[in-house]
């Protein structure tokens, strides 16, 4: 199923390798680096990375799922795990990868 069109699921369950395996293909750009799901985006300029901080913002708050994030002036550094699932990887966090690339997409141009 098209991880774009899916939300979030309250108390979602942890992933085995082989899940998290058949999904990451479906999040290009994304890596697993000690459990969390990550990955850097980069702009211009600091008003076209807060721009996507923000816009990232108002999904996570729709998906009920928050990410780390790292911002500096160009860059915004976004790092997935599920806390309700013992801190391991979900398919809530694949569901919010797709939706961050696809803004990126759409803010970039790309």
């Amino acid at each position: 199923m098209n991880l774009l069109t899916r939300t979030c699921g309250a108390n979602a369950a942890a992933l085995d390798a082989g899940a998290i395996a058949a999904l990451l293909p479906q999040v290009p750009g994304w890596s697993v680096t000690d459990g969390k799901l990550q990955r850097s985006y980069h702009f211009k300029n600091y008003y076209d990375t807060m721009a996507f901080v923000n816009a990232l913002a108002w999904i996570s708050h729709h998906q009920d799922h928050h990410p780390e994030l790292t911002v500096t002036y160009k860059e915004c550094a976004v790092r997935y795990n599920t806390h309700s699932a013992g801190g391991a990887l979900s398919d809530n966090d694949f569901i919010c990868a797709a939706k961050a690339n696809a803004l990126y997409g759409q803010r970039s141009g790309a």
